[in-house]
This record gives structure tokens, C-alpha cells and sequence, in this order.
């Protein structure tokens, strides 16, 4: 919440001044981790994503004017088919693919884009609804399943990716064709006579709402997300009555409880996350983003109970979420197994989403410090270093049963992490009044408007592999701001020097972020050095799956132990406490990491000839220890993975 009062429009006072993110574009990654990585994504991972989308028949649902085919996706036992959301697809790879071409202009990129609009355009409905199953299979059953058919979620990405091109190209038509598919929705849905009192049971639409009342400035873009917001939870459920109509019992639904879609209860009396993680992350990003645009503390108070909750009780390590594969969601409170983890990887990324939000509301380095690990570990680890295979489940232990994909049955997570990357540059830097916030850390190089003026920000570092960061001031002219930088949760010691002199960060320091406020001159230079020591971390004592086993951390990066890298299955390590982990880096391995060494114990087996249970535990012997970035592994040769270490 903002320390002072502002004064909107009409002379009401302000609770919430939103930060407000740089243009992803104008911040470059000229060297270091990330240069690398969003290289690879737009080089390799958007090219090859179409490429996928055509040889897994994607594409062809779009052919309007064709009779429709055999399904890509067959039926499933649930009545259901993955094609009835082959739409959010397209969306996010437009979206991916539309942040590159703001950077990187490249005609046939954009004429693959052009390609989709095309069809999407033919074969909207002359009232603007736009679902590829359902105009083409059961146009007939169209807005009667709200609960399990996802009509606004695929809506809603489809708009995402139709702003992000217009804001890459400054072409309308895809963002034409998506403002009328809303004026459908806004004909259809509402608490006016003769409307549906309906929402998506998959959230999703409603941050798309605010992105788009944040380019057109249309307050009925703005309402609905409203609309959606407040409406869900209300009881008797929308749900129930929507079923009934169909012909069925309510008491009948695979998940039983509305929980599972957040719509158990309103938002505004949740106290715990629940359900579908994905679900969840984008429901708490819109009501973020509503609290802000309407001023609303009931939504940010929910906002911040549903935050502490999760980070404080239902969190993995490396920033995944979501421990069961049978909702793809949450079960209960510290229940966070290993082996059988879920953590999607589209959770992971809708926290980021919701995180970053929060930060811009309410700058607190807790929420950072979420966005940070999400985005070293728990996200990152969903892609492949060579940029085409990845994990939609992203498990902190294997037996070597776990492979990364070259495409998935239900493909959410692929394009979600390609948006994701592209657009990182957002993340870093936000802007309010005079205040300059910067909020990650890395090689890159960016440009902010401010009040005005023009302002350079130059970050040279090798983060996260070292915590030194050199962080340089372009002014065309002498200007006064507050420069508010990020001082990471993980680091005990951080010290900053403004031209050579060097600041009491302590003093300086309000939740999570160093304020330095000065008159600013081009080429002043501010030093930080952030204290890298290898982190031994412990779980709670509720989280059974982790008593007596450590886990590894330097700085943001998160670390596992690779069978490929000791010889033998990690689970027989026993680490002793006191022995000594040296960071090392090593350049050859997928594109340079640092790497943790040290000694520990291994449980020998050789001596038990096939007996399961005897009266002495088996003895130990010396065993180098070596483990890789979590974001790294099932990048080699198959074999065993574990975070979480048994210590003796």
C-alpha cells in the first residue's frame, strides 16, 4: 500500500499508486544468463512450437470452411477432449511469437501469425462468439458448460496474444476480431435481465480483461473482469444450475467440490489456495490487477492472505506448486511430496504472473523473491536447454522415470514458458512518479521514461552465478529520483556503494528494497555485492516427505544431485552436516553453470546379496558429492535426480 494518499479523478483518495513495468522491448539482454536463454527461445523454441502445432493437426482445427476432421485429441473417459482447448494454444504462441517481433522484426513470423488471424477472422460468428470446437462440432452447445469447457479461458488467451501483436506491429485486426468476441461475452454474461450469471471455471479471461481496458481504456473491459471477479463463488452456484439444464446431477462432477475451480466460496472470504494450481495463479493475478484499478481493499487483503498462505505453508523449494497429479493442484496444507510432485509448470509461471503483480501494488521483496525463484527453478526447469523438450510436471525426485517431451498431450506449459521468456525484459524494472524500481538482477540494458526524462539503466554482472552488480545511470540531463533496488531474501550480507562511497544499506532499507534518493548525473554508478554463500535450507516439520534431508541453495538457483554426475542413484547419498560444498563454475556444461562440490557418504548395497531387510544398516563409504542447477537437469543421460538429501 502506498505511504501517501493520492488523488484520483472526481477527488477520491488513492490507496494503491501501481508501479507500472518497462516495455519488455526496451530492455535488451546483451550478454550473460539470460541472453542465452532468450536466444534460444526465439531462435529455437517459437519456430519449432508452430512447427509442432502443424504435425500434431493444431492447425487444422482452424479450417472453417472444411467439414471437421478426426479428432487430434481423442475423448476421454471424462467427456472430454484436450481440442476442446486447442484455441488458448494458438493464443499464447501468437502472444510468444509477438513479443520477439517487437525486438526482432521478422516477415515470416508474422505471416505465420497472419495465417492464424486469417482463419480465427473467417470463422468468428456474426455475434462475435469465436471457439473453434464449438463453432465447428456443437455450435449448439455453446456457453451451456462453463464448468468444464474453458469457452472464456481460450477466449482469453487468444486475447492476450491479439494485444501483444497489436502492441508489437500496430495491427488491429486481430485485436478487432477479439474486442468483438468481448462484446459477445459482454451481451451474454452479467446480473442484468436476461443474461447468463455465468463465469469461466477456468480463470483466465479475467486478466485478460484488464490488459485489454489498459489499451482501449473502455470501462465495459474493465467491468466484466469486474464482473467475473465478484460473481464467482456466489451460491447456489451457477455451476450447479448450468448442469441441471443440461440434464444432469450436480452431485455428479468428477471433482465434487467447487473448490477445485476457486468457486467454493467469493474471493474476497478465501483464506486458503485451493484447487487447480493454474487456475488459482490466474484468478489472484486478475484480482491483483483489479484491486489496483479499482481501488478495492478487500481484493488486496485477499490478495495478500492467499499469498502468505501459499509461500508459507503450500510452496516447494524451487518455487513449484500444486502436489497432486489428480487436480493438478493442492490437497492440503505442507503436503509436498517429492517423487510424485505435480508443480506444473504453468503454475509456477502464473505465480510469477501474480507475484510481479503484487509488486507493482505493494513493493515488498517478498513478492520478488517468489517471481525470482519462480523464474530460476521452478519455471525454467519446464525447458530444455536445446529450447524443444519440456517438463509439464516438475518433480524434486526421480528414479530416472522422468523425460522431458517433445510436445505433450495437453501442450499448455510450452507455450506458456516461451511467453514467458520473451517478455522477461518487463520484470525487471518498474517506474511510479520519480521512484525507479529494480526488481531482478542481470546482464542487460534498459531504457525508461520517467517523469519525462529519459533514463538509461546498464547492469553488467555474471548473476546468479556471482552476486556482484554494476549498475550505471544514462541522463540527458541532471535528475532527482529514488532508485529502489531489490535486496534478495536469500542474501545476509549485502553491501552498495553510490560512486565509490559506500551506503548503510540497513538504514536505507524498507520492506525488501534499498531506497536511494538523490540528485542523479549521467555515468553515476552504483556498485552492489550480494553474498553468495552455498545455503543449507530445512523444511517444516509438517512437511514429512523432507525430515532429516537437506536441500542446497546459492543465491537464487536451487540444486539437484544427477545420477550422470556421482555414478550412482542420489537417494543412497548421505550428507554430513559439517562437510564443506565449494561453488565451482564450469563452463562446458549446457551453456556454464555453477556447479556445488564436496564430500559425502554413500549407502553401500554390495554387501547385502540379495536381502531386503537385515539387522545392521548398511555401511557407508567416502563419495564425492556434485550437484547442477535444478532448472538443468534431464538434459544428459537418463538417471536418478534428487533436491532433497538425507543428512546424517
Amino acid at each position: 500500500m502506498s505511504s501517501s494518499l493520492k488523488k484520483a479523478d472526481g477527488g477520491v483518495p488513492r490507496l494503491f499508486e501501481r508501479y507500472v513495468p518497462v516495455d519488455h522491448a526496451r530492455v535488451s539482454f546483451h550478454s550473460g544468463f539470460w541472453k542465452s536463454w532468450s536466444q534460444t527461445v526465439r531462435d529455437v523454441t517459437i519456430p519449432t512450437q508452430h512447427k509442432r502445432l502443424e504435425e500434431e493437426s493444431f492447425l487444422e482445427v482452424l479450417d472453417f470452411d472444411r467439414p471437421p476432421g478426426p479428432l487430434a485429441r481423442p475423448i476421454q473417459p471424462s467427456g472430454l477432449s484436450m481440442q476442446h482447448f486447442f484455441d488458448s494454444d494458438f493464443g499464447k504462441w501468437i502472444e510468444a511469437a509477438s513479443y520477439t517481433l517487437k525486438v526482432d522484426p521478422d516477415p515470416d513470423l508474422a505471416a505465420k501469425i497472419d495465417a492464424i488471424v486469417d482463419k480465427l477472422e473467417r470463422g468468428q460468428m456474426a455475434d462475435g462468439y469465436l471457439n473453434s470446437w464449438f463453432i465447428r462440432r456443437e455450435p449448439e452447445k455453446r456457453w451451456t458448460n462453463l464448468r468444464d469447457l474453458h469457452e472464456m479461458y481460450s477466449m482469453g488467451h487468444l486475447l492476450e496474444g491479439a494485444i501483444a501483436y497489436f502492441e508489437a506491429t500496430g495491427k488491429r485486426r486481430f485485436l478487432d476480431v477479439m474486442i468483438r468476441a468481448v462484446d459477445h461475452i459482454i451481451d451474454t454474461f452479467g446480473t442484468e435481465p436476461g443474461k447468463l450469471r455465468g463465469y469461466d471455471a477456468h480463470e483466465e479471461i479475467e486478466l485478460a480483461l484488464v490488459k485489454l481496458y489498459r489499451v482501449t481504456g473502455d470501462p465495459r473491459h474493465l467491468d466484466l473482469a469486474t464482473y467475473f471477479v465478484d460473481e464467482r463463488g456466489r451460491m447456489p452456484s451457477y455451476f450447479d444450475e448450468e448442469a441441471r439444464r443440461r440434464g444432469e446431477d450436480p452431485a455428479d462432477y468428477v471433482y465434487k467440490t467447487y473448490a477445485y475451480s476457486q468457486a467454493h466460496m467469493p474471493v474476497r472470504e478465501q483464506t486458503q489456495v485451493v484447487g487447480h494450481a493454474v487456475r488459482a495463479m490466474y484468478l489472484f493475478s486478475a484480482m491483483a490487477d483489479l484491486a489496483c484499478e479499482n481501488q478495492d481493499p478487500g481484493l488486496k487483503a485477499a490478495c495478500d492472505r492467499l499469498f502468505d498462505n501459499l509461500t508459507g505453508r503450500q510452496l516447494y523449494v524451487t518455487g513449484g506448486l500444486g502436489p497432486s497429479a489428480s487436480n493438478e493442484g493442492f490437497t492440503r496444507e505442507f503436503d509436498l511430496p517429492n517423487e510424485t510432485a505435480y508443480a506444473e509448470t504453468c503454475a509456477a509461471i502464473a505465480l510469477g504472473f501474480w507475484a510481479h503483480r503484487m509488486a507493482q501494488i505493494d513493493l515488498d521483496g517478498k513478492f520478488t523473491d517468489a517471481l525470482e525463484t519462480v523464474l530460476f527453478n521452478g519455471a525454467l526447469s519446464g525447458l530444455s536447454r536445446d529450447g524443444e523438450h519440456y517438463f509439464y510436471e516438475n518433480v524434486l525426485e526421480s528414479h530416472g522415470q522422468n523425460r522431458r517431451w517433445k510436445w505433450h498431450y495437453c501442450p499448455c506449459c510450452p507455450t506458456n514458458i516461451a511467453r514467458f521468456i520473451t517478455s522477461l525484459g518487463q520484470y525487471f524494472y518498474s517506474a511510479r512518479g520519480s521512484d525507479i524500481a529494480v526488481h531482478l538482477y542481470g546482464a542487460n540494458v534498459a531504457e525508461l521514461e520517467v517523469e519525462g526524462r529519459f533514463v538509461r539503466l546498464r547492469q553488467e554482472t555474471a548473476y546468479p552465478w556471482e552476486g556482484d552488480v554494476r549498475l550505471s545511470l544514462g541522463l540527458s540531463a541532471p535528475a532527482s529520483l529514488t532508485l529502489r533496488l531489490r535486496n534478495p531474501g536469500w542474501c545476509r550480507n549485502t553491501r552498495v556503494w553510490v560512486n565509490g562511497h559506500e551506503i548503510d544499506c540497513a538504514a536505507s532499507t524498507e520492506k525488501g528494497y534499498i531506497a536511494i534518493a538523490r540528485e542523479w548525473a549521467d555515468g553515476d554508478e552504483i556498485r552492489l555485492s550480494f553474498d553468495m554463500p552455498v545455503e543449507r535450507l530445512y523444511a517444516h516439520p509438517a512437511v514429512g516427505e523432507d525430515a532429516h534431508r537437506v536441500a542446497f541453495k546459492r543465491g537464487p538457483v536451487v540444486y539437484c544431485v544427477e545420477e550422470t554426475d556421482i555414478g550412482t542413484e542420489p537417494q543412497r547419498l548421505r550428507m554430513s552436516r559439517e562437510a564443506v560444498i565449494e561453488p565451482r563454475f564450469e563452463d562446458g556444461l549446457l551453456g556454464g553453470a555453477v556447479v556445488l562440490e564436496g564430500e559425502a557418504m554413500e549407502a553401500d548395497a554390495g554387501d547385502w546379496a540379495g536381502t531386503l531387510y537385515r539387522g545392521a544398516p548398511p555401511r557407508l563409504k567416502p563419495k564425492t558429492f556434485r550437484a547442477i542447477p535444478y532448472h538443468l537437469w534431464a538434459n544428459r543421460d537418463r538417471g536418478a535426480m534428487q533436491v532433497w538429501l538425507l543428512e546424517e
